[in-house]
């Protein structure tokens, strides 16, 4: 490599079972990359996890503890990169873990590349170790894509949003940060930062271990979060089409279809007792689809299975969605 700098990782921490937080922390520890410097955000947590993260950093100078009070993890990231000292700055999930060679491999990337961001690949495993399908498929050698490239694969679903599998460098979060409150907010963030940026560099290597568990914190979803992370695709889906009108205009039928995904996702989960005019939000999802009929059928990117769907949603929401949930059981 030709010159090291300083990558800075932040690791947001909120009621970790020790087990899995000491894993993933020292994956990071363990880097064959040597020039990190560890913070962990201790988002208020209420079971010891602080504790562990202070024992942690007594065996490693690379490492420096935050403690908050709880504000989430969007709060807990922007403390990290307030405090990030690093060129570069990545993130880890307190549920995940990392290859030894992951950040070696980010930091040659992107010197080699002249590139701002580079991200690995990633894989999703359950409790027991066995690997689970995951939409964002690895590139089939080390590739690197332009902005617009970038933002298409997101909004085609295929691309992978998260700030965990990659390095970022630190004056694109100048004035930027991570949405408080809000869920999908990897997603808020990068496609404003993509406009900033020409191009990026991907590698193959799933290095990046997703970790899906019963109980765990931080993947944990019931019908009570239903308002909040449903709600929130569909306002970022909003947010990401008028940045494309002004960015990459080519791409308006490509975001369209990613409005409309995002409005069917919405509908085919939201409680049907939540299904009322009273419900302004759910009540302009469905005026938008009625406005946009004859769109939603010419668009070529939406599938004829996903048109039939909005179509008969637009037309007779709370009906479609009771077959949907006798069908699926939900």
């Amino acid at each position: 490599m030709k010159n090291e700098f300083l990558i800075s990782v932040i690791v947001p921490v909120y009621n970790i079972e020790k087990e899995y937080l000491e894993r993933c922390v020292r994956s990071v520890m363990n880097q064959t990359y040597r020039k990190l410097e560890i913070l962990l955000v201790d988002d208020g947590s209420t079971d010891g996890s602080g504790t562990v993260c202070d024992s942690l950093a007594k065996e490693d100078e690379r490492i420096r503890v935050f403690h908050k009070e709880n504000g989430g993890s969007s709060s807990a990231r922007n403390v990290g990169i307030q405090n990030a000292t690093g060129e570069y700055i990545g993130f880890i999930d307190s549920d995940d873990y990392i290859e030894p060679d992951m950040y070696e491999l980010l930091a040659e990337a992107v010197q080699k590349h002249a590139v701002p961001m580079a991200q690995v690949s990633r894989d999703e495993m359950d409790a027991q170790g066995n690997r689970m399908p995951d939409v964002c498929i690895p590139p089939k050698e080390e590739t690197c894509i332009t902005s617009e490239e970038m933002m298409r694969e997101l909004l085609m679903h295929r691309g992978d949003c998260s700030y965990c599998t990659r390095i970022t460098h630190k004056s694109l979060f100048k004035d930027r940060e991570f949405p408080v409150g809000k869920l999908n907010e990897d997603f808020y963030l990068l496609t404003q930062m993509l406009t900033d940026i020409t191009q990026l560099t991907i590698l193959p290597k799933q290095c990046y271990h997703v970790f899906y568990r019963i109980g765990s914190n931080s993947r944990k979803k019931d019908k009570h979060d239903f308002s909040r992370v449903f709600t929130d695709i569909v306002e970022n889906a909003d947010m990401v089409t008028e940045l494309v009108r002004g960015q990459y205009p080519k791409l308006v039928p490509v975001a369209f279809r990613f409005g409309c995904y995002q409005r069917l996702d919405y509908l085919l989960h939201i409680p049907i007792e939540q299904m009322c005019r009273e419900n302004t939000f759910y009540y302009n999802v469905v005026s938008y689809l009625r406005k946009n009929i004859c769109q939603m059928i010419m668009n070529p990117y939406l599938t004829k299975k996903n048109k039939i769907y909005l179509f008969l949603l637009s037309l007779a929401p709370k009906k479609v969605r009771q077959l949907h949930a006798l069908l699926r059981g939900k």
